[in-house]
């Protein structure tokens, strides 16, 4: 029975369709437009509107008659049934980048406000803290999280932080900006497909009011197993893995629900869409993880070999791709002369490094040309001071694109010096002391003397090794 500051803006005479404002009020920092129902198709005329003022959800702020002449009540309450997409307007393009915070995806596997992307990976690879990051730092107006028959840990560790944690865009709690879908692993089965398609209704219907929305769903491979249990249960044809045949399609519609919206008022609305997968073994090859791969936009892979050298985030570059580095390397390239070229060579190096590595464990360094030894150490630079992150820094764990672009310059500089090395011992030792140097430096807060002197120290620490 919570009362809301109502304020009309539509007038009587007035003829709306589907989605078209009938008043706003304030839900926190955004202004919640209250709008026709979206299930009135056709036209209706305002016949009568409630005065400003205080009112509950369910009181009648409007009144109305449609096409046929009969008459209509509105509230403030929206009803849709949550399978069914939800939109008015027109679907656009996605071009804008969501800037993440974390490096190795901004550069290497970028994402796009709107676009689709999944995580999967083996159990305790750090899924959900990427999901956690990307809930606490991406630049979005609303996160929708949907907890989906997963551990209840996990929810109880959002509800613990969020009202403490600040959101670095704009400053207020970041529990004011978050959703939370609370559907455990002890919940039922059923439970688990509606929590799925509740959380994507309402990323939709803020998408219909000019906002950008984040919808992460952690893991719709209990979604999945969820679909396969009650298949079962129909006594419907399996398919592979006894996973209903009809899989892929329910997964593709998913993800299909994400995108940009052209709205009437000519405000953009986007929902940008995140799976965890969960696949068992860590197996890529099984129907969840293949379905899903077939549809998103990006692929970050996560790798239990990194997870348990401790590189996180363990996003597994050389397996992972996104489909939209194109856009956002012109949306950058304006800000950075040659950034797709810029993310090509490390690119290049990260998979050049990475074979180098493998011929060095069989006949060891010795064995390795020093110039080999180089691009390998540049790699492995790269890997350490850029794409890891530490999560519990509070400086290092948010990276934004401010901080970003100059550090990727500075790591696009060393591949392109020529160094030139009189041992193994003196590249090895002059690149453990060059990481060191840019790890320390990435706690350092930016904009600050000391960060300004560190970071003077690593350029003529490049240039004196050159010289040699």
């Amino acid at each position: 029975k919570t009362e809301w500051d109502y304020l009309p803006v539509a007038k009587v005479g007035d003829t709306l369709e589907r989605g078209d404002t009938l008043g706003t009020t304030m839900e926190g920092r955004f202004t919640h437009k209250i709008m026709l129902p979206f299930l009135q198709f056709g036209k209706v005329t305002i016949t009568w509107t409630i005065a400003p003022g205080r009112y509950t959800a369910d009181t009648i702020v409007a009144k109305g008659k449609n096409e046929k002449g009969e008459q209509l009540e509105f509230t403030m309450i929206q009803k849709w049934p949550v399978k069914m997409p939800l939109f008015q307007g027109e679907k656009i393009k996605a071009f804008k980048m969501m800037d993440t915070g974390l490096r190795v995806l901004d550069t290497q596997v970028p994402i796009l406000k709107g676009g689709t992307f999944c995580t999967p990976g083996p159990f305790g690879a750090g899924k959900t803290v990427i999901q956690h990051h990307l809930s606490k730092y991406a630049s979005v107006d609303i996160v929708v999280v949907t907890a989906c028959g997963e551990r209840a840990g996990e929810v109880v560790e959002l509800l613990r932080e969020f009202p403490e944690l600040i959101d670095p865009h704009t400053n207020e709690p970041l529990i004011q900006r978050t959703t939370i879908i609370c559907n455990t692993s002890s919940m039922p089965v059923a439970a688990r497909e509606s929590s799925i398609y509740m959380g994507m209704t309402i990323a939709e219907y803020y998408r219909q009011m000019g906002l950008d929305v984040l919808l992460l769903a952690d893991s719709t491979s209990r979604w999945a197993q969820a679909l396969r249990e009650m298949s079962g249960r129909l006594e419907e044809i399996p398919g592979e893995e006894a996973f209903p045949a009809y899989l892929s399609s329910r997964i593709a519609a998913f993800y299909e629900r994400g995108g940009v919206v052209s709205l009437k008022n000519g405000k953009l609305g986007s929902v940008t869409i995140g799976g965890a997968v969960s696949p068992a073994g860590g197996s890529f090859e099984e129907p969840v993880t293949q379905a899903t791969l077939s549809v998103v936009g990006a692929f970050c892979g996560l790798s239990k070999a990194r997870s348990d050298a401790r590189r996180y985030p363990s996003i597994n570059t050389l397996i992972s791709w996104s489909k939209y580095v194109g856009s956002v390397g012109k949306a950058l390239g304006d800000r950075v002369a040659g950034w797709g070229e810029m993310v090509k060579r490390a690119d290049w190096f990260l998979r050049e490094g990475d074979e180098i590595g493998k011929r060095m464990e069989v006949v060891g360094e010795e064995g390795t040309a020093i110039s080999d030894m180089v691009i390998h150490l540049k790699a492995e630079l790269y890997d350490f001071c850029y794409l890891q992150q530490n999560a519990f820094d509070p400086v290092d764990a948010y990276c934004p694109l401010e901080r970003q672009i100059p550090l990727f310059r500075l790591m696009n500089h060393i591949f392109e010096t020529p160094f030139e090395f009189s041992s193994h011992d003196r590249a090895r030792d002059f690149f453990l002391n060059l990481q060191s140097k840019i790890k320390s430096m990435n706690s350092i807060p930016g904009e600050t003397e000391e960060y300004k002197k560190s970071f003077n120290e690593v350029e003529e620490l490049i240039e004196t090794a050159r010289k040699l």
